[in-house]
């Protein structure tokens, strides 16, 4: 009499490839950590620093574009009251 194997080969299949995705990800997890200790971090001076020169750039462009609005606006109401008085 023939004795049944332990597994079928569908499962042995199955648990072969459970094994290579753990060993994918242990291997993806220790590269990047291997990797994120080759960063250069910036230190707390460069960070204040870009930081400073966001805010500034943000409020200055939006000082930019709040002035060309009022511009655009005066010119538009000019135009306005030009074509009232000529009209009327």
């Amino acid at each position: 009499m023939k004795k049944k194997p332990d597994m079928s080969v569908s499962q042995k299949i199955a648990e072969l490839s459970v094994a290579k995705k753990k060993a994918k990800k242990a291997n993806f997890l220790h590269n990047m950590k291997e990797e994120m200790k080759r960063v250069t971090w910036t230190t707390k001076d460069e960070l204040r620093t870009c930081g400073k020169i966001v805010i500034g750039a943000i409020f200055f462009l939006g000082l930019g574009i709040y002035l060309v609005d009022l511009l655009i606006r005066l010119v538009l109401n000019g135009i306005g009251n030009l074509a009232r008085l000529i009209g009327a």
